[in-house]
């Protein structure tokens, strides 16, 4: 019985190598087209499409604002180029506002490594073990001790195991890992356990935390797909405060992304940019900032405004906060208060903080405190995908709160959102399109750190990881990350009553500026009233203004 067990098993890895076509292309080839020798998800937004014109006058199309927009190659300085050069995230260095389904929620913090083959169960006491398991086989353990908490899928004595183990090595090399991926998502959708778990098996031996980017992206992915099979993805994004790092860690983790990918310094630059000229005639200004993190952003645009003719006569910022941020801090909102003040001190601008320490979710017209003559500018970076729209719950605090900022009459709104279309997308497709956007994220991460940094490791399991395991395991109010591509943002903001404020050159030129830090793969192409931030071929960010 055991024995026709491990053969069945067998015959789904063979089955991945010797019938290639049709096992894995039966799950992946329906949704994918070729375009200019790339692979891109066919699975796309319901905004309009675009077309870019490339140096050799050949076209592509740019779906939606799209999410795998194919970016221009050509020298950012020729006259065809389209001005062209991620505890959360990289987008989010403090934590996610997930608060709408749970306020008391603790640190978005993914402690410890997905482990190679290993189920999580109820248990949170097992599943802080588990979670460690990894780290500690990267200290050189024998993979046998890790293999030996297989404890749901793998039911055979560890001597059965090991020797299907072994038959599979010789196939494991000429393997796809991201097929291997795709192919377990569909029979994850498709209900197929005996396929999913088999080939979860197969990943195990793929995956690795220190490895190419694939696999290290694999590496969380595949513990987001086992979490979704035995509905344990609430459970891993609740219960993992028992093993978040302390707030001095987690800032360094986040630091450490904010270093080595421009992807906030992206929305500071091109938001800094914009709110800069409109104000540029006010002397009262009221700034809220939904997401205020440190509140670094503030000080180089005081500056800003402190150099231009006449100054500027004072300064209100209402920084909305919750606990998470709190937490990452190491303290509430009175330290980025006090650091402001500080800061406008030198700068001679008067200055005044106000408090909103709460989720996003939860504020309303009173919170904000508006006063008669004060030129308002609203600020959403990273943040507003976070808020349940109408497909999670009936009271879309998402549209809610657009609506609220519209009835202020700001003088602008700055939004920032990854380009990436997970909201209401069903599981395969939501699979399809993480994988995608992520393999991106983690390229661009691996240009700046040797792959066995532990720094890089770490920032990476503690600052994106868990985004990923919500993405993949989690449904409803428990998915909490909801991204949108800018075509639904445009739809949204305009239902809203918001009009696009066009972006001027200095904008572009501003985001430039900070991209020649980085690696020569980030690029920038301003379109469609949009700025988009993009990693070689894929949009990764995008930046626009409203009033």
């Amino acid at each position: 019985m055991q024995t026709s067990k491990n053969n069945q098993g067998s015959g789904v890895v063979q089955g991945l190598y010797h019938q290639h076509v049709q096992e894995i292309d039966p799950y992946c080839s329906p949704h994918f087209e070729i375009l200019e020798n790339n692979m891109f998800p066919a699975i796309s937004s319901q905004g309009k499409s675009l077309s870019f014109e490339t140096c050799n006058g050949q076209y592509f199309t740019l779906d939606s604002s799209p999410a795998t927009a194919d970016f221009l190659t050509c020298d950012s300085h020729s006259p065809s180029a389209v001005s062209v050069l991620s505890n959360r995230s990289p987008f989010s260095p403090q934590g996610s506002h997930s608060c709408s389904s749970d306020p008391h929620r603790s640190p978005e913090v993914y402690s410890g490594s997905p482990i190679s083959g290993c189920s999580v169960t109820d248990d949170g006491s097992e599943l802080k073990n588990k979670l460690r398991e990894l780290e500690i086989s990267l200290l050189g353990v024998e993979s046998d001790i890790v293999d030996s908490c297989y404890c749901s899928y793998r039911t055979e004595s560890r001597q059965a195991t090991s020797i299907a183990r072994w038959k599979r090595m010789e196939i494991l090399p000429k393997l796809d890992l991201k097929q291997v991926l795709m192919a377990c998502a569909y029979a994850v959708s498709e209900s197929d356990l005996a396929k999913a778990t088999e080939l979860m098996e197969v990943m195990g031996d793929m995956v690795s935390v220190s490895g190419e980017p694939i696999q290290r992206l694999g590496a969380y992915m595949l513990e987001g797909l086992r979490a979704r099979l035995e509905k344990s993805g609430s459970l891993i994004y609740k219960t993992l405060k028992c093993n978040e790092p302390t707030s001095s860690e987690l800032m360094s983790y986040m630091s450490i992304l904010f270093q080595i990918c421009p992807y906030w310094k992206f929305a500071y630059a091109s938001s800094n940019a914009v709110i800069k000229e409109a104000v540029q005639n006010e002397h009262v200004i009221h700034i809220i900032d939904f997401q205020i993190a440190q509140g670094t952003q503030w000080m180089s645009l005081m500056e800003g405004l402190a150099r231009r003719p006449g100054g500027v006569s004072f300064i209100r910022i209402t920084g909305v906060d919750d606990s998470q941020s709190a937490y990452a801090r190491g303290g509430g909102l009175h330290l980025v208060g006090q650091k402001l003040a500080e800061h406008a001190e030198k700068l001679n601008v008067p200055f005044e903080f106000h408090n909103a320490a709460m989720c996003s979710s939860e504020v309303v017209l009173e919170t904000l405190r508006i006063r008669p003559g004060e030129a308002i500018v609203v600020n959403f970076p990273y943040v507003l995908h976070h808020m349940p729209d109408e497909s999670v719950s009936t009271e879309n605090h998402r549209d809610r709160l657009l609506r609220l900022v519209k009835s202020l009459s700001p003088k602008v709104m700055t939004l920032v959102e990854q380009e990436s279309n997970t909201n209401t997308s069903p599981f395969y497709a939501r699979f399809v399109e993480t994988l995608d956007y992520y393999m991106a994220m983690f390229e661009s991460i691996d240009v700046a750190r040797t792959r066995d940094d532990r720094q890089r490791i770490s920032a990476e399991q503690h600052c994106v990881a868990r985004d990923i395991v919500n993405m993949i395991a989690c449904e409803g109010s428990d998915r909490v990350e909801r991204h949108e591509l800018f075509g639904k943002w445009r739809s949204r903001l305009m239902m809203a009553g918001f009009t696009p404020c066009p972006l001027s050159p200095s904008v572009t030129a501003a985001v430039e500026n900070v991209l020649r830090e980085y690696n020569q793969n980030y690029r920038v192409i301003a379109n469609d009233g949009a700025l988009y931030l993009g990693w070689k071929n894929r949009a990764m960010s995008t930046s626009s203004a409203w009033r």
